[in-house]
């Protein structure tokens, strides 16, 4: 059941990153994301108020559990962030095979954090996926996008890494609280953070935030947090059912590169799509290594 459930989050989050880019293109990346935060919050309100007056709450009214999850919400916004941006100024094709590399580092933060041990099939793996990192950026400077001058390469890598740090972060926080309040909550404070922020921006230095850039409304953003809800709330469950292991999660959530990838080349034209195939193939090899690595 948890695989089935990592499965419809791998596609919900595909089309999630086909309706980022729609909406970024030539848009204000803040207020966009400022708006995928209020939509998020809104999705999941009648979950916080529900859980207000259930028995079971587990975040209830302590003080610990709602810095925890505060914590949670600055480093997914952080991802966010640096992903919308990258996703407005790189290729798909570039973009998603580096977003596709989470379980990467997920792994690597297990053995760094947690002390995890890997078997040779896991090493080989991890450093396939990194190699495939490599050739990605190679691709990207061909493009323009050199890791030495591009921003927005550095910015996708950042935005990579967080969502490892999330990934990890998950597990800590689901052996005390259920997947949905944590989803809730942290949607709920990252809509009050990047809300002050877009404000104090606006106040302070408008130009230089970059809050300034006009914004035009698209359908797309709200398809944002509906795919990405659904995405989550599929995510937290299956991290929540017995047998469940995040490395096998995060490797099939990944297989969402597949969709963004596909209409960067049916609808997007971009190029040097062989090359990329191979590249993306080696990425696939790699999480397939970690998922059998994981069960030998």
């Amino acid at each position: 059941m948890w695989i089935t459930c990592a499965l419809l989050s791998a596609l919900c989050l595909g089309f999630y990153d086909v309706m980022k880019k729609l909406s970024v293109r030539g848009n204000n990346v803040l207020v966009v994301l400022m708006l995928n935060t209020v939509f998020g919050a809104m999705l999941m309100f009648p979950v916080i108020i529900s859980g207000l007056f259930s028995a079971n709450y587990g975040l209830g009214n302590t003080v610990e559990g709602h810095l925890l999850i505060i914590v949670k919400a600055f480093i997914v916004l952080g991802s966010w962030l640096l992903g919308y941006f990258a996703i407005k100024h790189l290729p798909l094709t570039i973009q998603g095979p580096i977003n596709a590399s989470r379980p990467v580092m997920v792994l690597t933060g297990a053995v760094i954090v947690f002390g995890e041990r890997l078997n040779m099939v896991q090493w080989i793996g991890i450093l396939l996926g990194f190699a495939s990192l490599y050739f990605i950026s190679r691709l990207g400077a061909g493009e323009g996008f050199s890791l030495r001058r591009s921003r927005w390469l550095w910015m996708a890598v950042g935005a990579a890494v967080l969502g490892a740090v999330s990934a990890l972060y998950d597990k800590y926080l689901l052996r005390f609280y259920m997947p949905l309040e944590v989803q809730a909550w942290y949607s709920l404070y990252q809509c009050m953070i990047m809300t002050a922020a877009i404000l104090i921006m606006r106040s302070v230095a408008p130009k230089a935030a970059g809050v300034a850039t006009c914004f035009h409304w698209r359908w797309t953003i709200p398809l944002i947090s509906i795919f990405l809800t659904i995405a989550d709330i599929a995510y937290f469950y299956s991290l929540s059912l017995d047998g469940a292991m995040i490395s096998i999660v995060s490797m099939i959530r990944r297989g969402s590169v597949v969709v963004p990838f596909l209409y960067g080349v049916i609808a997007l034209h971009e190029r040097n799509i062989k090359a990329k195939l191979i590249d993306l193939a080696v990425l696939m090899v790699s999480l397939g290594l970690l998922v059998y690595g994981s069960s030998i």
